[in-house]
């Protein structure tokens, strides 16, 4: 395969390095089975601009204002740390042109593409990329969140007709960051639809052939309020682990939580055995001596004699077997999130990839997350003694991670 000249290094050191640009492009340029774990979170569809488009061509003296459709225009970013136009390079797949001196909007960031077939295209590129970088007993992680079909204001000629990204009654605002992405998601869906986007991106990764291992649901206990009365309020956001084998890395020690009743380990009712495989599972000993490792049960098969679904039935007894190490934690998070008092609008909390990372990662490995940000993927994995490789198209954002990192892009003169 052809490779391609990797983007501009923003930053780099022993164990952390930072690329600027494209997260396909960029991949594209790095060699192929040299990372170990991918922790990540995309930008979501049609939720917000984060300021990476330039403008091309044109008077470079002109302010740029470049039409909404409707005869207005694109104002100003009021965020301090980021001064840019606050609409998307693309309104409904077309390109934005200034309407003062012709200058044509380039924008490459996920997540303002014109419909969800085409988001869920672009990210099956950048997997496409990540497939040939990752170990062939590599882990990604894969953060999405989910939103509801809606119009943004001029586009209908009624701004107090668009529903809110929560699909709130017809007379509510949208989200002030969802009104400057200007994606019309109505153009798939009828309005006050769920989009359904986790379970697009998971079903179009499986169909090219990534195996989808777990859907883990992250619940937020101090999920961001909504003011909505004709359906629940939303508290999660989909969490899938996904794999390009069906042997790879996976360590469910580090993630164990403390059991319930730690007694159950000294009255020698546990599941599984010291004797852990490569990859995280049961007692293999056991099972080449014919031994079942579920409990206290010594025969190969315990329940013969009994009919079926007998061992299902309720018997008053406490169920007492537990792992000695702790139990699996399930696919149930509860994960609060944690504000980030920085330009960056969305950053996971750094709970995610450290929970990720210690199960899907070998020590000394190599973790890529190439929808970087703020380096939160990279904070947990300079923690849990990992190397990190993040990119982003946002130079801002590097910064802010650098930070975060309590590195200083001085330090190591950055690439121009």
């Amino acid at each position: 395969m052809t490779q391609h000249p990797a983007s501009p290094v923003y930053y780099r050191d022993e164990t952390v390095t930072l690329y600027t640009g494209d997260a396909t492009a960029t991949l594209a340029g790095l060699p192929g089975k040299s990372v170990d774990c991918v922790v990540t979170s995309p930008p979501y569809w049609g939720l917000r601009d984060y300021g990476t488009g330039t403008w091309a061509g044109g008077d470079p003296g002109c302010a740029h204002l470049a039409a909404t459709g409707r005869g207005g225009s694109i104002p100003q970013s009021k965020h301090p740390g980021l001064a840019y136009p606050a609409a998307a390079a693309h309104r409904g797949g077309a390109p934005q042109h200034c309407r003062r001196c012709g200058a044509r909007r380039e924008d490459d960031q996920h997540g303002l593409e014109a419909t969800p077939q085409d988001y869920v295209d672009r990210l099956r590129a950048v997997f496409a990329q990540l497939h040939r970088v990752l170990t062939d007993t590599g882990t990604v992680w894969l953060n999405l969140g989910d939103s509801y079909s809606a119009e943004p204001p001029g586009r209908t000629g009624d701004p107090m007709r668009a529903s809110t990204l929560s699909g709130h009654s017809a007379a509510a605002p949208l989200r002030e960051s969802v009104r400057q992405a200007g994606v019309a998601r109505t153009r798939a869906l009828p309005r006050k639809n769920l989009v359904g986007m986790p379970w697009r991106v998971a079903f179009a990764l499986q169909a090219d052939g990534w195996i989808l291992r777990n859907a883990i649901v992250w619940h937020k206990p101090n999920a961001m309020p909504e003011s909505v009365r004709d359906r629940l309020s939303n508290r999660y956001e989909m969490l899938f682990l996904l794999t390009k084998q069906q042997k790879y890395f996976f360590d469910l020690d580090p993630i164990r939580e403390p059991l319930a009743r730690p007694e159950a380990v000294g009255e020698g009712i546990v599941i599984g055995g010291a004797n852990k495989g490569r990859y995280g599972g049961i007692d293999a000993t056991a099972r080449r001596r014919g031994h079942s490792v579920y409990g206290k049960y010594r025969d190969a098969e315990p329940f013969v004699g009994k009919a079926p679904g007998d061992a299902m039935r309720p018997t008053g007894a406490r169920h007492t077997a537990g792992h000695a190490r702790g139990k699996n934690p399930g696919d149930v998070w509860s994960i609060t999130t944690r504000p980030l008092r920085e330009a960056h609008f969305a950053a996971f909390p750094v709970d995610i990839p450290l929970r990720c990372i210690a199960a899907g990662c070998p020590e000394g490995g190599v973790v890529l997350d190439p929808f970087s940000g703020a380096a939160t993927t990279g904070l947990a994995a300079r923690q849990l003694g990992r190397s990190y490789l993040g990119i982003d198209l946002n130079r801002e954002f590097h910064d802010i991670g650098l930070r975060r990192l309590g590195l200083s892009v001085q330090d190591t003169g950055r690439a121009a």
